[in-house]
């Protein structure tokens, strides 16, 4: 028989082993996608309107092309990672189950999508 306290429980990683990793996993995330989503959005905006030509050329320079890729990668794990926390906390039994394999599919299907479409253009 184990006796711990509850500060004994509670120290480390918690009770799923990985709460200090998914904190500073969203925390970088979140640093680096403020950083690079405003010049995102100013070039996103710069090209919108413009005929497509210009919006090809626009999207197919490499810097422009890695960026919409970082932004389109990054983004969308970070929501799949905070939607996935969401869940856990709200819900129960087999509708987390489906609602957690429905956020990642969802995701990693927009990743591929948007990722196959900035290939499309930028070569």
């Amino acid at each position: 028989m184990r006796f711990l306290t509850d500060r004994k429980r509670a120290e480390g990683k918690g009770a799923a082993h990985s709460g200090t990793e998914h904190h500073w996993y969203m925390i970088v995330s979140s640093v680096g996608l403020a950083l690079i989503v405003p010049t995102f959005l100013y070039i996103f905006g710069s090209a919108l309107g413009g005929s497509h030509t210009d919006v090809i050329e626009t999207f197919s320079h490499p810097g422009v092309a890695i960026l919409t890729g970082l932004v389109l990668f990054v983004g969308l794990q970070h929501f799949q990672k905070g939607a996935q926390t969401m869940i856990e906390d709200y819900t129960q039994g087999s509708t987390r189950k489906i609602l957690i394999i429905c956020v990642i599919a969802l995701s990693y299907g927009m990743t591929a999508t948007g990722l196959f479409a900035l290939g499309k253009i930028a070569f």
